[in-house]
């Protein structure tokens, strides 16, 4: 098949030498000493066949100017408005402005290709240039049993409620999301504004859609209804505060609702920057948004804009990300800023589940293995027959005829290190003739197995004591079938109260602690659009925000006073430690942050610890002071103790768990304080000394002080333990992912459908026109293990062996942080359009570049990392490209 392509070079295979710095351990005594793995964190993903260009053709330019709340003035702004526009039309820019920010941000968002980016970066006024994400509406999981209970009951929102009368009356929350049902009985409907939602604005229309190959889908069509046809907003918005057949953490609340999606598919970071303004300009007084770019660092733009309102006194809930399968660093935006209450998910101790009924007369609950057809609500299976793992590739195929039966296949494999997915599980059985198909757990519970194609059978997922009792009864002579029900039906969670498996991981780039904290995410029952069922239950770190957004409505109503800066401290202080699996060690502090939210104990605090967490950065432990505040009106004695949590050691995408855990000792064992007093405790963090650089080691725990009355409060710190620029940012880091190929070498696994053509030779010839619908110039693809502080790609002539001109010679340049990729099978493109540029003094030129022979060197600064130190900074050098224009 011969389809027009862009031609790269392959950036990632010439620094793929850094990955066996980076590999992951593969025994249990790897490490240490004392550095056994418990588990791997999770199941690493097997990337597919092709690989997935992360690239950016929208930007976020930043003038030098602070915005107006941050105090700058408007006139001030505006001027720096009209400078830039004019500096960029002089020299020759080009670009399409899409919008103007002055109040949170100062700055614009912009169409440009990355050839671009370097002129832009250079002109008078321009701070910083950001690469401007794409975000989607998280998947929906359906199903129909009204009941919140579980989830308030975890975090004692039910007490907060039932037992001291709070339920955030007169706390106006903004809802930055897909919108909210107006009609909806149970958020104060028919009818906008309503009692509940009392203000807002649809940004974006029905029909629009920021990923859409159609042009005129990416062009919104703003009105002032915000209603919802997607149905996540709705959701949000009645954890937060449902009053109906569903009861929301804080029912008395008011709504802002501020639509920034359409009713399907993914909105852009501008649009939330332009709904955060009005928020603000509404006098909001809580903000959630359950959406959010992964991967980035603290200054990305819808960060600091979130920290900019919390400067005005709102404060900011919003999702962590639910990217814990793509490993370390994988927080998001604007969860990761620096004042946002950045958020964790935990399941709920209850699960949603559909019924059939087996032959034995046993319940059998199951979820659907989506995207696969639903099956009947009525009838009878054929037979069933255990095939095993049923998985050809681990060894383990399908051998027996299935045309007449229906199959009971046990996940996972054999082989550990043969991976075999829920759809070649579904296919193989179906290719066997199987009729229906069931999956049994491995674990103790029920899944929900995503990436399965319909093939024409129902597929579901069971439990494993499901599993084994319809084999136990097989194996007694029995014939087991099941029939089909419309009804549902509720189980215990075997992993209720623990961290989500898709919960994204931290630290921060920069090392500061993040997620903040956990509450209840994996699946959450909640209101849902009417035409939709009116109902459903949802999983995400998007549902575990608006509990924690609940949370604060219910804490500002009871302490009116509360600054917006001091609220994530309280909700800290009084979090639960959340423990990892079936053990008692508490789990990662990078995955749980202070631990699940505490409603009633926020309210009732006795104490105050500040700050209300420790970033103990990059090194081998260090040495913070905490203050403690007695809040109560008698005396209390508070002592000291750590409780250590797991740490994690190996590779950004292939980490292992590990109980080998940092110690603390106290300047002072306890603390007396009188009412109102407040005293501090120096803590010294230090790590076992045979830990290494090579280890990646992440460390956390927790510093405890219990008062007088047994009321314990904390405080959680984390810090990476090790050289943090001893992480190799680019290359591959685990090559047996890409299944596609032996040998990963370039990108010669990309498929005959892939639009990137790749070789690693000097000579290749670019035209830098139009060619078959595509730009016929060099594009250097770059594949981000981890993030970096600065990039630039500088152009060299092939004829000297020196930089093109000593002032023209940038294609690329950014230092305001680039965000890593979302796997080893992810890259980032940089295009080079035949021009570079130079700035001196403010003064912009751009220099053509004639027809010729050259190279690129690209650089990059580590994270944390300085310039001055070679060891900080990685490179490499391109092979030899023509530039031939017609």
């Amino acid at each position: 098949m011969n389809l027009p392509r862009h031609r790269s070079l392959g950036v990632i295979a010439a620094l793929g030498i850094v990955a066996a710095a980076l590999a992951a351990p593969t025994t249990a005594t790897a490490g240490p000493t004392g550095l056994t793995e418990l588990a791997p964190l999770y199941d690493a993903p097997v990337a597919d066949s092709g690989l997935v260009a992360e690239t950016a053709g929208r930007w976020f330019v930043e003038l030098e100017g602070e915005p107006t709340a941050a105090g700058g003035s408007s006139l001030a702004v505006r001027n720096q408005h009209a400078a830039f526009r004019s500096s960029a039309k002089a020299n020759g820019v080009k670009l399409t402005e899409r919008r103007a920010f002055t109040s949170l941000f100062n700055g614009f968002s912009v169409d440009a290709d990355s050839s671009q980016i370097a002129t832009v970066r250079a002109l008078n006024g321009v701070k910083a240039v950001y690469p401007m994400v794409s975000v989607a509406i998280p998947e929906n999981q359906q199903a129909s049993i009204p009941d919140l209970a579980t989830a308030l009951a975890m975090t004692g929102a039910d007490v907060a409620q039932n037992e001291l009368g709070l339920t955030g009356a007169g706390i106006k929350v903004a809802v930055m999301d897909t919108g909210i049902d107006l009609d909806h009985p149970d958020l104060g409907g028919p009818g906008f504004p309503s009692s509940r939602v009392v203000t807002g604005w649809d940004f974006v229309g029905d029909a629009y859609d920021e990923g859409s190959p159609d042009a005129a889908a990416r062009v919104p069509h703003p009105d002032a209804v915000p209603d919802d046809c997607q149905g996540h907003g709705t959701h949000v918005a009645g954890i937060i505060g449902a009053d109906g057949e569903v009861t929301g953490v804080a029912p008395g609340v008011t709504f802002g609702a501020y639509r920034v999606f359409g009713c399907e598919g993914s909105t852009s970071a501008d649009i939330m920057i332009a709904a955060m303004e009005r928020a603000l300009a509404d006098g909001m007084d809580v903000l959630n948004m359950s959406i959010g770019s992964a991967f980035t660092w603290p200054n990305y733009p819808t960060a600091t804009a979130s920290d900019r309102l919390v400067d005005e006194g709102m404060v900011v809930v919003a999702s962590f990300g639910n990217s814990g399968a793509n490993g370390l660093w994988s927080g998001g935006a604007p969860g990761m800023g620096e004042k946002v209450i950045g958020v964790a998910s935990a399941d709920n101790t209850h699960s949603p589940a559909n019924k059939a009924v087996l032959s034995t007369g046993s319940d059998l609950p199951w979820t659907l293995l989506s995207t696969v057809e639903a099956p009947p609500t009525s009838g009878t299976t054929d037979p069933m027959v255990p095939v095993g793992f049923g998985c050809a590739e681990a060894g383990d195929p399908i051998t027996v005829d299935l045309t007449g039966k229906a199959a009971l296949i046990s996940r996972g494999t054999p082989n550990p290190s043969v991976s075999c997915s829920f759809d070649t599980k579904y296919r193989q059985a179906v290719e066997a003739g199987a009729s229906a198909v069931f999956i049994h757990n491995n674990v103790p519970g029920l899944f929900s197995g995503g990436g399965v194609v319909d093939r024409g059978a129902p597929g579901v997922g069971i439990s494993l004591a499901s599993g084994n009792e319809i084999k136990a009864a097989i194996a007694a002579g029995a014939e087991v079938s099941a029939t089909w029900t419309d009804e549902t039906t509720v189980v215990v969670s075997p992993t209720g109260g623990k961290i989500s498996s898709f919960s994204s991981i931290g630290l921060s780039p920069d090392l500061t602690l993040k997620p903040d904290i956990t509450a209840p995410g994996g699946n959450i029952n909640s209101t849902y659009p009417l035409e939709k069922g009116a109902h459903a239950v949802l999983s995400g770190t998007s549902m575990a925000a608006p509990h924690v957004a609940g949370a604060v409505a219910i804490l500002l109503e009871a302490h009116p006073g509360l600054a917006a800066d001091e609220v994530r401290d309280v909700l800290q202080n009084s979090a639960d430690t959340i423990t990892y699996s079936t053990s008692a060690f508490p789990e990662l502090v990078s995955k749980q942050g202070a631990g699940m939210v505490d409603v009633d104990g926020s309210v009732l605090a006795g104490a105050a610890l500040t700050p209300g967490k420790l970033s103990l950065g990059e090194g081998y432990g260090g040495t913070r002071a905490v203050t403690v505040t007695n809040t109560t009106d008698a005396e209390q004695t508070f002592a000291f103790a750590h409780k250590a949590a797991l740490s994690t050691f190996g590779s950004t995408f292939a980490p292992s768990l590990s109980s080998y855990a940092a110690a603390a000792t106290f300047s002072v064992p306890s603390l007396t304080l009188a009412p109102g007093a407040s005293g501090s405790v120096d803590v010294t963090v230090t790590l076992p000394a045979d830990v290494t650089d090579e280890d990646h080691f992440v460390y956390g725990g927790f510093v405890v002080a219990t008062s007088s009355d047994g009321t314990a409060y904390s405080v959680p710190y984390a810090g990476y333990g090790a050289d943090y620029q001893a992480i190799e940012p680019i290359g591959f880091s685990n090559l047996g992912t890409v299944t596609a190929c032996a040998d990963f070498i370039g990108l010669d696994c990309v498929s005959d459908t892939s639009s990137w053509e790749t070789f690693e030779e000097d000579g290749a010839s670019f035209s830098l026109q139009t060619v078959d619908g595509l730009p016929d110039v060099p594009y250097f693809l770059v594949n981000f293990d981890h993030q970096v502080e600065d990039y630039e790609i500088v152009l060299y002539s092939a004829r000297t062996g020196k930089p093109f001109n000593k002032v023209f010679n940038k294609v690329f340049q950014t230092d305001e942080g680039v965000a890593r990729n979302s796997g080893d099978n992810a890259f980032t493109p940089f295009a080079f359009g035949g021009t570079v540029t130079k700035s001196t003094g403010g003064t912009i030129v751009t220099k053509t570049v004639p027809d010729g022979d050259y190279y690129v060197v690209a650089t990059a600064l580590k994270a944390g990392g300085d310039a001055s130190n070679p060891d900080h900074v990685v490179g490499w050098t391109s092979p030899v490209f023509t530039i031939d224009r017609p």
